[in-house]
Order: C-alpha cells, then structure tokens, then sequence
C-alpha cells in the first residue's frame, strides 16, 4: 500500500450476543479509494462503525488519523455515509444541507457545490420524505462531504442506484482521493471491484485477501474478482 496509513486496525474484535463478528481483524487504509467487498452479513458495516468509532468493541484496537476511533480530535476529520439515509424527512433537500453546515460550522457556500456533486441541484427545493431511496441516500453523501473529510466512509452508498449515477458517485470517490483523500468504500457488489484503488475482500469477518483488482485477481488465478473470491473461499485456484 502506497501512502501512509489512515486506518490501523489490530486485533479487533467484536461480538453480538454469543456471536463473534470480527476476530482478531489486523488491516490498514491508506490514501486512495479501497473496496470493502463480501457478501451481506459478513461484517462489513460492523467493521465500519468501529472505524468510525460507534461500534462497542471486545479487544484490539482501531486508530484513524493518529487518533482512537471516535476521538473528538478527529470527529471532523472523518464523513460517514450509513445504509439507511441519516437527513430529515420533512425538510427539502437544501434545509437540510443548510442546517448541517451551520451545526458543522460550514460556509453556506458549500451547500450548493455539494449539491452538484452527488447531482441533486435541481431537487435542492423537494422534501426529502418524498424522495426515492437513492436520492436519498445521495442527501446523506452531500452533508458528509460538506466538510470535505480526510477520511470518508461509505457503507453500500451505491445500492438502488442507475448504472449513469453509479459511475458518477464513483468518478466523484475518484476525485476525493485525487484531492488526498482516503475513500473507503463497501459494498456486496464484485463488479464494482475494477473501480477501486485497492480491495479487501471480506468473508465471515475475516479479510481473504489484499490488493489492487489486478493483483486479486492474478493471485487467484481468475479472469474476475468475483471469480477470485470464490476461488479463495473454496481454497483453491480458479
């Protein structure tokens, strides 16, 4: 990994009832955009609350930016974009921006050049209530950009989307990181592997694996990552 490390993960662990969810998880971030890639329920979100640093944890430990997760030092520092939009309904789409940045004490002029970012300018005016699930979801992205964060987490930010706006959202992760930027992305979808920087592949709690989509895909012996992950939960070689 090129850069210096943004995320240090060592000997995590976190455990749901009787459950342990990550075990001992070691990783580190960097600059750029890494993919967080497995499938549904393989604690992918849980690992990212505890970057962020709202997940309870059991051992290990997780620093970003030189800091413990979560530390008011770097709360500022770090956008979090979760499953399930996190704006109000009832007010429009540019109410909300302009209430998160006068809670974030933000210039007013950033709301409107985060608002074309995620392509919502033309709805600044409509109720996010009456917005579709993506729009949404596209509301959360913009007050987590409204800081323009050193680190930007995003759990499954392109699910419900069109395939025009999906590669909008990831020209404009592209361009975060070109600005220096660490982009960490997850999502359950392998074709949006070829679109990261770096990729952990993920499987029951545990990182299969680590590495440019190229690198994945040759140490696997496949032709796709998809291909590759199968090869490695499997053990062997495509």
């Amino acid at each position: 990994m090129s850069g210096a490390a943004v995320v240090t993960v060592e000997g995590l662990v976190v455990r749901r009832g009787q459950h342990t969810v990550l075990d001992g998880l070691d990783l580190e971030v960097g600059p750029g955009v890494t993919g967080l890639l497995g499938p549904s329920g393989c604690g992918k979100s849980t690992l990212l609350r505890a970057l962020v640093g709202v997940q309870r944890t059991h051992g290990g430990s997780v620093t970003v930016l030189d800091h413990p997760a979560g530390a008011a030092a770097v709360r500022a520092r770090v956008g979090y974009v979760t499953q399930a939009a996190s704006v109000y309904d009832d007010l429009t789409v540019s109410e909300n921006l302009r209430f998160f940045a006068r809670v974030l004490d933000v210039p007013g002029d950033r709301v409107d050049r985060v608002l074309a970012e995620v392509d919502l300018a033309d709805r600044a005016g409509d109720v996010v209530g009456r917005l579709s699930g993506g729009q949404r979801s596209r509301v959360s992205l913009a007050v987590a950009l409204l800081r323009r964060p050193e680190l930007l987490v995003l759990d499954e930010p392109t699910v419900g989307l069109d395939p025009v706006l999906r590669e909008d959202l990831w020209r404009l992760f592209h361009e975060l990181a070109d600005d220096g930027a660490a982009v960490l992305v997850s999502s359950h979808v392998m074709d949006e592997a070829e679109r990261c920087d770096r990729l952990l592949l993920m499987r029951e709690g545990a990182i299969l694996t680590d590495g440019t989509p190229d690198a994945v895909k040759e140490s696997a012996g496949a032709a796709t990552v998809e291909d590759a992950f199968l090869a490695l939960v499997r053990g062997g070689t495509a």
